[in-house]
């Protein structure tokens, strides 16, 4: 009797996710969004401590994401290839090794620097995180994970919107070197939980690591192509075109030496006869672009132009973090990706083109509402997009498929800096911040536009298991 019942327990371990990989997929995941979020705060105190406008600052948000960018897709097919235990305790490690960089920076250009490595760093959580939830998943016979996305989708959104807050915070208390001391623990929390509880790659895969060769060529291309992009981006002029110039070259490049071989940097042929799957990466870049824009935008107007303290925007923003995660832990487990879609553009259209309405002198009460409205596109997008993903994507594709819709994600952001350090040129003014407004009210659009135009959502819908 005994063993019997011992033996149904342990069956129904076996049949159920295994819980022990949680908490380090979660850590691994918010990496990335606080290390986003918590600088929005810190843009104007670092402009003053190093005497850069907010056009220069702009760079500290686009380094990061450049690198996350360019590193996010070939982490995530290395994951796919190896398993996610040795790429995530190497990333996790540059976030704390950063850290100390940024601390003792000499300048402003060793600060980039030091972003450019966390942005390395942090790309690992995400990929690492799809892949095992596919592998349980297949594991367990469970094949719907809404659950667990619905979990690492409240952990990213809590995380990104409490950012400006706890930066607030920290910067009041220690200035702003403070803001990148958290990430020590978060660090070695990351170690410690992935070493001992991530599973080992098999032996086939540490063997045929030594047989992979590392698409060198395509990583350069690609890194040419959006770093001579962002250049022409963050000043543009006629003068700057040469930039453009060379992004359009080596991209056309990149894309055709990428399908000519057979382990690219990117594989351009997950987009092969999946035009669902293209879809939900241009809406993760368009939303990520509206997204970005007012996390780091409008922080430095509630500063600038608005008077305000550090710590006193970062807290005006924590509406946004309880309108979040109050959506994503209603509509987490609902299988009705379309509807999340559609609904989360259009309550995002209707935020940005109230900053059409602020200025000087506005309420604490309109930009509070501002703030907590913008929540729920920011709890509906970004998981409506990481949901259809899953039920998009090739299985064998997982890690690299989740991996560039967070690149897209990252190239929305790496427009939204070229596009505050355009519209915030001669200060976070409110001239500046109702530029953005009708910039992103364009952009959302464009977001619903491509939204209820794509019928193909209704095939996820279906796979989700939404009745009709």
């Amino acid at each position: 009797m005994f063993h019997t019942g011992k033996k149904k327990n342990e069956a129904a371990i076996e049949n159920h996710f295994n819980q022990k990989l949680i908490l380090p997929m979660i850590l691994g995941s918010i990496l990335n969004p606080i290390n986003s979020s918590i600088m929005s705060v810190a843009l104007i105190p670092i402009g003053q401590a190093f005497h850069v406008p907010p056009s220069e600052t702009a760079w500290l948000v686009a380094a990061l994401y450049l690198a996350t960018a360019i590193g996010q897709p070939v982490v995530g097919k290395l994951i796919d290839l190896f398993g996610p235990r040795s790429l995530f305790l190497t990333a996790t490690s540059l976030v704390g090794i950063s850290s100390f960089i940024a601390i003792f920076a000499l300048d402003f250009w060793w600060l980039v620097a030091a972003r450019i490595l966390l942005g390395l760093g942090t790309c690992a959580g995400y990929p690492a995180s799809m892949y095992l939830i596919r592998s349980e998943a297949e594991r367990t016979g469970e094949a719907s994970p809404g659950s667990i996305l619905a979990t690492l989708g409240i952990a990213s959104q809590t995380i990104a919107v409490i950012g400006p807050a706890l930066g607030g915070v920290l910067i009041g208390a220690g200035g702003w070197k403070s803001i990148f001391i958290v990430n020590t623990p978060l660090s070695l929390a990351c170690i410690l939980l992935g070493y001992f509880r991530f599973p080992k790659a098999p032996p086939e895969a540490v063997e045929g690591k030594k047989l992979l060769a590392i698409d060198f060529t395509g990583i350069a291309l690609f890194g040419i192509t959006l770093t001579s992009l962002l250049l022409f981006l963050m000043h543009p002029s006629l003068s700057k075109i040469a930039f453009l110039i060379v992004a359009g070259i080596a991209g056309a490049i990149f894309a055709a030496a990428e399908l000519k071989i057979k382990n690219p940097f990117i594989d351009i042929r997950v987009f092969s006869g999946n035009f669902p799957l293209v879809l939900t990466y241009a809406r993760g870049l368009l939303s990520g672009l509206v997204a970005y824009s007012f996390i780091y935008g409008f922080p430095q107007w509630l500063e600038d132009g608005r008077g305000l303290s550090a710590s006193s925007g970062g807290l005006l923003m924590l509406p946004m973090s309880l309108t979040a995660i109050a959506v994503t832990r209603v509509t987490g487990k609902s299988p009705a990706i379309r509807l999340k879609l559609i609904a989360g553009s259009i309550v995002q259209f209707i935020a940005v083109s109230l900053l059409l309405f602020t200025h000087h002198t506005t309420s604490v009460v309109l930009i509070a509402f501002i703030v907590l409205l913008l929540g729920i596109p920011q709890g509906l997008l970004n998981l409506g997009n990481q949901n259809a993903v899953y039920y998009q994507a090739n299985p064998q594709q997982i890690g690299a498929s989740a991996g560039l819709l967070r690149t897209f994600m990252y190239l929305g952001a790496i427009l939204a800096s070229a596009a505050n350090g355009l519209f915030l040129k001669s200060g976070a003014n409110t001239p500046g911040i109702h530029h953005i407004g009708l910039f992103c009210g364009g952009v959302t659009l464009l977001l619903i536009l491509i939204t209820v135009l794509d019928h193909s959502l209704s095939i996820v819908n279906d796979k989700a298991g939404v009745k009709r």
